[in-house]
């Protein structure tokens, strides 16, 4: 076991690396300065830079094999552990220094010029950026596509959600096409038929917000001994297991953005909160895949909090916390707020009904950027051109167009549809919850969520990368990842009575 032995140290020094690294990107899109963003991305780059040489080197190539001829000798995590550092390899020998260091590079810089360009609502900032940034990733995908045997975009698919293919997105994703038009209508028609709801009225002290956010976290288990709040211009986990740092925004008129985004990044830092202890810094002992992450944030913001149950726990502590009385802040109203779904521009505040149609929106774009099917200067008409198509509404400028989101600008080509994946395990997993643990309405109602977590460390969180996606969910719910569940969900919430 000699080889597999160096192998573990080997990794557990490019683990704590990176999550060095992970806290200075943290801190680059909350605590920084502008000022600092050359000195930061000549940090990030040289640090991006040791990490990949860490294991690109032929040493590595000839531990490796010797490894997987001793596999008799290791336990089943071992085995993963070692399958998950081939696959590590594989994605990090395929690409040169130069270019690791040139992207990171690139996305320091382009990161920064993205917070004025979505201040401006100016694309044109952006966009010669944008295009280095779409220009490295082509050549990253081609060099992990001959290496790995997949398409291109599959080659960068796979680095979010290991194992999985685009094949298998265009087939969860036709499915969800062709019943969200129709479904949407529905809903819409129900809506007018049954009234309309009224917001309560701000402003909302923004520390009230945090103590209300904050106050939801403890009650969801989030230990902040090991992680913290703050804000961001986007709302997004980051650090470590052991020191989790969750980002959200404020609304002065609206506390329920930055409530529901609070939630929504909860699921994620629990989920790293629990990651399996015994293999802290190894491949294995790391998330399964974005989209079992998303599960994770969306069982939370979307399954749990917004259910009849939690809102009966719920409702009243907002209204304390912000002196709400009269009509506004009854039960019902508030009801409606939560389950209200509209056709809007911004992805962070769709209801979960319209929500995958964003997705499949830049599922779509980012293909064809990568392909060369789409220049980047013609992306701002591209992009309303498909909200027009998919939701028939077309954004009025750039800020609330294609300069929302910070995943290009930060090379992550290949993240999105795991949004919507999670949003069909979150589904899957919580019907499955729902059934297996005893009492479970009276015990959310009563702000008990111990039960839902320990039912979430027992069947996701407490197997890191042991198994693959799909073993995970047909071992917790009896099934791979399917659509029915979020379909029959999304029917249930919004056409039932």
């Amino acid at each position: 076991m000699l080889a597999y032995s160096t192998l573990e140290k080997l990794f557990h020094r490019r683990s704590v690396l990176s999550e060095g690294a992970a806290i200075l990107h943290w801190d680059n899109a909350v605590m920084m300065p502008d000022g600092g963003a050359e000195s930061r991305a000549e940090q990030l780059a040289t640090l991006g830079t040791v990490i990949h040489e860490l294991i690109t080197g032929s040493e590595v190539s000839d531990l490796l094999d010797k490894a997987e001829e001793e596999t008799g000798e290791l336990d089943e995590w071992q085995k993963a552990n070692l399958r998950e550092m081939r696959n590590a390899w594989r994605h990090d020998n395929a690409v040169e220094a130069d270019l690791v260091e040139a992207m990171s590079r690139a996305t320091s810089k382009c990161e920064m010029t993205w917070r004025q360009a979505r201040e401006d609502s100016d694309f044109s900032l952006l966009q010669d950026e944008l295009t280095e940034i779409v220009k490295l990733s082509r050549q990253i995908a081609r060099a992990k596509s001959d290496v790995l045997g997949l398409s291109d975009y599959d080659a960068l698919l796979d680095q979010f959600e290991p194992g999985c293919r685009s094949a298998e997105i265009d087939i969860l994703f036709d499915d969800l096409g062709t019943f969200l038009p129709s479904f949407l209508e529905e809903v819409l028609e129900k809506q007018a038929k049954s009234g309309s709801f009224e917001h309560p009225e701000g402003p909302f002290d923004r520390s009230l917000q945090r103590d209300l956010g904050e106050g939801f976290m403890t009650a969801l288990t989030f230990d902040f001994n090991r992680g913290r709040l703050d804000t961001s211009h986007h709302p997004f986990t980051g650090g470590t297991p052991d020191d989790v740092r969750l980002t959200t925004r404020y609304e002065d008129g609206d506390f329920t953005q930055s409530l529901m985004g609070t939630l929504h990044e909860t699921g994620h830092a629990l989920y790293e909160q629990n990651l399996p202890v015994k293999w802290r810094n190894q491949p294995v002992g790391r998330s399964r895949g974005m989209a079992i992450h998303e599960s994770q944030s969306l069982l939370v913001e979307m399954q749990l909090s917004r259910s009849p149950e939690f809102l009966s726990y719920a409702l009243p502590l907002i209204r304390k916390a912000f002196k709400g009385e009269g009509a506004n802040w009854t039960d019902d109203n508030l009801m409606r707020l939560y389950h209200h779904v509209e056709k809007g521009f911004i992805r962070v505040d769709a209801d979960e009904a319209t929500y995958p149609l964003h997705v499949i929106l830049r599922y779509r774009l980012e293909k064809a950027l990568l392909s060369g099917d789409l220049a980047v200067s013609d992306l701002p008409g591209a992009w309303n051109k498909g909200m027009q198509e998919l939701l028939g509404i077309t954004p009025p400028n750039d800020k609330l167009g294609c300069l929302q989101d910070i995943h290009w600008p930060g090379g992550a080509i290949g993240y999105f549809p795991t949004y919507t994946m999670g949003a069909l395990a979150a589904a899957q997993l919580f019907a499955e919850a729902r059934q297996a643990i005893p009492d479970f309405a009276t015990s959310i109602r009563s702000g008990e969520f111990e039960p839902l977590m320990t039912w979430l460390r027992t069947n996701i969180h407490q197997f890191g990368s042991l198994k693959s996606t799909n073993e995970l969910m047909q071992d917790a719910t009896g099934s791979v990842l399917k659509t029915d569940a979020f379909k029959n969900h999304l029917k249930k919430r919004y056409l039932e009575d």
